[in-house]
């Protein structure tokens, strides 16, 4: 489909028109973001997240790379090293701060980003695979995330590698052999050190890669929009440049009022005050806890405390693993044909049940392990994999969808209607065709 307002780009300048000759860069810039590329008119707020994501990542990468100039990858001098960044190099205490937390605002703008995703069906075809490369820039993010927290060498620090690589040697044969390979010994030192540091220099690379994979995936069928429905006229969309750029900056820069705020005035709210103790093989703390981007899968892993068949342990580590692995089966679980869930009922009220049901595991995940924790934690998971297993298929079945508009811009432009529909219509014309995928 073509579109009237959608210019081709056109070098300005003699020096222009040489680059875009010999590397047509600026060219595939101005297709993928610029004017040149179509938008669905209708994106609300919770598209913004996608390109905050974005922004976070790259605070990241530039705070990694200028804090990797000081830090000192060895058992004897790492928690030292991060102590004269803190204390004595220019500016040092604000690039710690700023890359301490800007790692919880990056998972903030991607669980927000992936709820939104998951509320509004961008999972569903033609966008499985913008999904699923998603998903693992979201596994490169927790093991990067990971071996950042092990770097500082306090207490949680090193507690915290000697307990999740331990995940690994409850799997029968392979297990402590992946354990010791991963640790480079039998416990956390001089190696595991090297290894982390190295791994978590270089991974944050690997997501920028799969980031522009996971843009280009998302080019190809044009992105999602809050009602579902397919664009079908030139009106339908705007150019992203300058409407959605707009938006974006100033959303943007909101956020990053927001973030400011808590690198200055609460840079250790979202960290654990055992971490400014240097680290102690002889001296386990009462309590390890992850980070707080990983309570729930950590209060998945203690949910199961019964040797059933197999070990505990195992079974727990197995449910960790499989409660994101699920995600991946996402758009074959969901078999509506409507993207939606503004208009899908029952989908919607199970939603909300869903992020509740993820608030509490968090919530356990970060407590100590008590009998009344445990059993909430149990409750939650069996809760989470009966929602994805059980009672979403048993929705896509039975729901009686809401109409859906005829088109984005009769929903953008003049409103929404919200009769409802008979089992089996989606659309308020006869003369539309089937549902919209």
């Amino acid at each position: 489909m073509s579109f009237a307002w959608a210019k081709p780009y056109e070098p300005k300048s003699p020096f222009a028109r040489w680059i875009d000759e010999r590397l047509p860069l600026p060219r595939l810039v101005y297709g993928a973001v610029g004017g040149g590329y179509p938008v669905p008119r209708n994106l609300n707020y919770w598209w913004n997240f996608g390109v905050l994501a974005g922004v976070f990542l790259t605070i990241q990468i530039v705070t990694g790379i200028v804090l990797a100039m000081w830090y000192y990858s060895s058992v004897d001098g790492a928690f030292n090293s991060v102590e004269h960044i803190m204390r004595d190099v220019n500016a040092g205490w604000a690039m710690r701060y700023i890359h301490m937390n800007g790692a919880s605002f990056f998972f903030i703008a991607t669980y927000i980003h992936m709820f939104r995703g998951i509320y509004y069906g961008s999972y569903k075809a033609p966008r499985e695979l913008v999904w699923m490369l998603g998903l693992v820039i979201y596994l490169l993010m927790m093991a990067t995330a990971f071996m950042g927290y092990v770097l500082p060498w306090g207490q949680m620090s090193y507690w915290g590698a000697q307990v999740i690589t331990g995940f690994f040697s409850a799997f029968p044969l392979v297990g402590e052999p992946v354990r010791i390979w991963l640790l480079g010994g039998y416990a956390p030192d001089q190696a595991t050190l090297t290894r982390f540091f190295s791994l978590h220099y270089l991974l944050p690379f690997v997501i920028a890669g799969v980031v522009i994979l996971h843009i280009w995936a998302l080019h190809i069928p044009g992105s999602n929009n809050p009602t579902g429905v397919d664009i079908k006229e030139e009106r339908d969309t705007l150019p992203f440049h300058p409407f959605y750029t707009a938006k974006d900056g100033w959303f943007g820069a909101l956020m990053l009022l927001a973030f400011a705020l808590v690198t200055y005035f609460a840079p250790n709210f979202l960290g654990h005050p055992d971490n400014y103790i240097p680290a102690n093989p002889l001296a386990t703390p009462a309590e390890i806890v992850p980070e707080w981007y990983f309570w729930p899968f950590y209060a998945i892993l203690r949910a199961f405390t019964v040797d059933f068949i197999l070990p505990a342990k195992l079974w727990g580590v197995l449910a960790m693993f499989a409660s994101i692995l699920l995600l991946f089966f996402l758009p074959w679980l969901d078999k509506s044909a409507v993207r939606s869930g503004s208009y899908r009922p029952l989908f919607k009220r199970f939603f909300w049940i869903l992020v509740v049901d993820l608030v509490v595991l968090g919530w356990a995940g970060g407590r100590a392990a008590t009998p009344m924790v445990i059993a909430i934690s149990q409750l939650c998971t069996a809760y989470y994999f009966a929602h994805f297993l059980i009672i979403l298929p048993l929705i896509s079945k039975f729901e009686r969808p809401l109409p859906l508009p005829d088109s984005i811009s009769s929903s953008a432009l003049h409103g929404e209607r919200r009769e409802s529909a008979p089992a089996g219509i989606t659309r308020r014309s006869p003369t539309t065709a089937a549902p919209a995928q």
